[in-house]
């Protein structure tokens, strides 16, 4: 695990390279290194700061350099089947000095090009020069998890795993993209391709890029939706047949995150997926795994009993720290400077916690993500399934009550009647409760681009509202915040994060698992429940979830009080020239008085956002 970065255009100094790449130095805390040359006229340096999990000698080293300096490469990940690869391309010829992931991805480059990123499995983004064919090959893994950005300004291209690294480049220029920060207010995050600044992008996941010095050229290599048409074309019919299917994937998944040669241990949160990987995991290694959760004095947000009982039953190593909300509130700070533009899922502060607890006894960590949206967990799927019940029912209310007294009998309504009464556009069905975050932040910029929902939801032609609703959020909500929240968290703390239910093998056969084997009669992930209970009793998990729950609206009425009225001066909001400070005022107001959503979320989103914005643009 590492953090990469690089130039290609106007000279950046030796200095000037270790600078960009020591603002990663917590990504790769163990190792160092920078190479520069020449490259179509421009001036080329790679840079990475080394994290050592595989191979822990100086033969992990980067960058790296094979076949007589043809290939170079700078890598951040790990690759799951590199041995698998590795005893393959020696039957081709191919010779290895090293016991690291990394000189296999470059045997594999030297004997495929590009397409070698297609045999690849695990999480992954790296930069290659191909000193033979004169470019660069940039490369993401399929779902997201590790980051790849890059700034392109027509002759100077700069890239890191985080944009802290690029923004420190001499060349950069800095210009926020006010066009995303609409949607950031009401996601919390920002998708990619885009970023806060201009003419900086993400690659987006199950991408590589080929870049020659004055053309980039991207082009996808996996794709969520074809798998899914796929796996729907080969479908496991059978039950019991489709769960020991799924179970041994996942058991095969979780072996292979179990390989280091560090300490490896399990986040154990209580719930399902969590509890899953960490009953696998101790299984496979035959007990004692270490497991780490974090509690917190409140009930209705505690997991941490339910995490020790779980650890007591597995027999489990297990670590529990409670923490207060004095130490949740010390870590907002650390957002901005870890997530490096404006990220507002307020479980990215728990889940730092847990990351620092964790790397006092482990340089690895098993994660559950993945298991919601590939296997239907959200309290969403629910609303989405019903609302695909109701809607031709919804549609007559909604003409009955489009009219005077009908918007009167609409506002006395809870929102989720409103939602699904006012429904009606047939490209966005399952992107519900959009619509009132979109009509306040509208108002609250003094510029709206008027439509903040995901296009995307068009072209994803399924007929159930629920499997769609999962697809769109696995392109959406699941690399742009579940996996930018797992990466910086961790990483922040040099803490490999790594999460078996979004290994490839698994997402596929998820897809071939009939949609009523996930969601049934009413109960959500009924096969990995089905599977978790032959690791523990089904009592011990028939609970509510609760996950890494934040008080904002509190927060934000009390703690942060003072906070959010010194960020938001008149002055200062007229000469930034984003917000209607009137609006701002009144979204504050809402805030006092309740936690009526969307309200509280949209003032802590403005509040992150201004804290970054003083951060890395301006002081007040």
């Amino acid at each position: 695990m590492c953090g990469i970065c690089g130039y290609i255009g106007n000279q950046i100094s030796e200095n000037q390279l270790i600078e960009m790449n020591n603002t990663m130095y917590h990504r790769g805390p163990n190792d160092a290194g920078i190479w520069q040359t020449k490259f179509c006229g421009k001036s080329m340096g790679l840079a990475q700061r080394r994290l050592a999990i595989l191979d822990l000698s100086e033969l992990g080293h980067q960058p790296m350099h094979y076949n007589n300096g043809d290939f170079v490469i700078v890598f951040n990940g790990e690759i799951y089947n590199y041995k698998l690869l590795r005893e393959e391309l020696r039957k081709q010829g191919h010779h290895f000095v090293s016991d690291c992931d990394t000189e296999v991805i470059l045997a594999a480059y030297a004997q495929w090009g590009e397409q070698a990123v297609y045999r690849l499995e695990g999480m992954f983004a790296y930069a290659i020069y191909d000193r033979k064919r004169n470019r660069v090959i940039l490369a993401r893994d399929r779902i997201g998890k590790k980051p790849l950005y890059y700034y392109w300004d027509g002759f100077n291209f700069i890239f890191g795993s985080e944009l802290k690294a690029i923004v420190k480049s001499p060349w950069f220029q800095k210009e926020i993209n006010t066009e995303v920060i609409e949607k950031y207010l009401c996601y919390q995050y920002i998708n990619e391709p885009d970023t806060i600044y201009k003419n900086t992008f993400k690659l987006p996941a199950a991408h590589y890029m080929i870049f020659d010095g004055e053309n980039i050229e991207i082009q996808k290599y996996w794709d969520l939706f074809e798998k899914f048409t796929e796996g729907k074309e080969q479908q496991i019919l059978d039950y019991e047949e489709c769960k020991k299917e799924l179970k041994k994937t996942i058991y095969k998944s979780v072996e292979d995150r179990l390989v280091a040669d560090v300490p490896v241990g399990t986040f154990l949160s209580g719930g399902i997926d969590s509890t899953l990987v960490t009953a696998v995991a101790n299984d496979i290694i035959g007990g004692s795994v270490k497991t780490f959760t974090i509690g917190f004095d409140e009930k209705e947000r505690n997991e941490a009993a339910f995490a020790e009982e779980t650890a007591k039953y597995l027999q489990t190593e297990h670590t529990e720290l409670y923490v207060t909300e004095k130490d949740m509130l010390d870590m907002i700070q650390d957002v901005c400077v870890y997530f490096d533009e404006p990220f507002a899922d307020p479980s990215e502060i728990p889940t730092m916690l847990v990351s620092k607890l964790a790397k006092e006894k482990v340089t690895v960590a098993l994660s559950g993500d993945g298991g919601d949206e590939f296997f239907c967990g959200y309290s969403m799927y629910d609303f989405v399934y019903y609302a695909q019940k109701l809607d031709l029912l919804a549609g007559v209310g909604n003409r009955i009550l489009n009219n005077k007294s009908g918007n009167k009998i609409k506002r006395k309504l809870p929102q989720e009647a409103v939602a699904l009464l006012e429904n009606r556009e047939k490209t966005t069905k399952v992107q519900l409760f959009g619509d009132l975050p979109e009509k306040f932040v509208a108002r609250m910029l003094k510029k709206s681009n008027g439509q903040i929902k995901y296009l995307r939801e068009s072209e994803i032609n399924v007929h159930n509202w629920q499997e769609k609703r999962m697809l769109l959020d696995m392109y959406t909500y699941l690399p742009e915040d579940v996996l930018t929240k797992a990466d910086r968290a961790s990483m922040k703390y040099s803490l490999e994060m790594r999460c078996p239910l979004l290994d490839q093998r698994v997402m596929e056969c998820s897809f071939r698992i009939p949609h009523k084997y996930k969601y049934h009669s009413g109960s959500k992930k009924y096969i990995l429940k089905d599977i978790l209970y032959d690791y523990v009793p089904k009592e011990m998990m028939d609970r509510p979830k609760k996950g890494f729950g934040v008080p904002l609206g509190k927060w934000l009425r009390t703690y942060l009080k003072e906070e959010v009225a010194r960020v938001s001066q008149k002055s200062f909001i007229e000469e930034q020239g984003f917000f209607n400070y009137d609006v701002v005022q009144e979204l504050i107001s809402k805030v006092e008085k309740s936690d009526k959503k969307p309200y509280p979320k949209i003032l802590w989103a403005y509040y992150i956002f201004q804290l970054w914005y003083m951060k890395y643009c301006s002081q007040i």
